[in-house]
């Protein structure tokens, strides 16, 4: 058996030893890696609708100097505003912005687009989140059945090993004839074989399950 099979006793209902399944469907929510990725792309498509509404600024350009007035103006220009505005020392800043055509009638679309976009991840996040909660009842399903059989089946073999070595006992003091020792010889092997197919399937549904979940099985037990 896997180490994780260690946290699990077999001979009792999983039921009883892991949390209940709502609980583990909650967890699952915030471990499953498809889930992970799904959040990912719904931050990815919300960070683009954001840019989307800012994204005509690109052309913009902002630009501050500083200006030393030029006294001689006074003698060439007549005095006004603009003269003023020449001889006067100071800082002088302004934004300039260039906008296409294109750019200035598509905005919208690509603004719609960008929110449809992220309007889509969500509602597929809530698809994956629908199909994590069937596939996990599968898997859920799947191991407590497979565990009830290997109970089972752990059983018929501990039985038909108690009847092979009492044959084998009698074997010895010629109580048994070869034949009957075959038999029980032979119960026991296909009750082993079985048991080990049993155990196998288990194993391979304990791995489905935390593959589901995302975590391993030993955080899925009750407290």
């Amino acid at each position: 058996m896997s180490n994780d099979t260690l946290y699990l006793d077999i001979t009792q209902d999983l039921s009883t030893q892991l949390l209940p399944f709502e609980e583990i469907y909650k967890l699952a929510l915030t471990k499953s890696p498809l889930i992970r990725l799904e959040n990912e792309a719904i931050i990815t498509q919300n960070a683009e609708y954001k840019l989307s509404k800012i994204l005509i600024l690109q052309t913009a350009t902002g630009f501050t100097n500083y200006s030393f007035g030029n006294q001689s103006i006074l003698s060439n220009t007549s005095f006004g505003a603009d003269a003023l505005g020449q001889i006067a020392n100071g800082y002088r800043t302004g934004i300039g912005l260039q906008i296409s055509l294109y750019d200035l009638f598509s905005r919208n679309t690509k603004i719609r687009q960008a929110r449809a976009n992220y309007q889509s991840a969500l509602i597929r996040k809530e698809l994956v989140e629908l199909q994590l909660k069937k596939d996990l009842v599968t898997t859920y399903q799947d191991l407590m059945t497979s565990q009830r059989v290997l109970k089972i089946r752990i059983q018929d073999e501990q039985a038909a090993f108690a009847v092979y070595r009492i044959a084998e006992s009698d074997s010895q003091q010629g109580r048994l004839d070869p034949k009957s020792m075959a038999t029980a010889s032979n119960g026991y092997a296909q009750t082993k074989s079985i048991a080990e197919q049993a155990k196998g399937e288990f194993l391979k549904n304990v791995f489905y399950f935390e593959a589901t979940v995302g975590v391993p099985i030993q955080q899925l037990k009750r407290k």
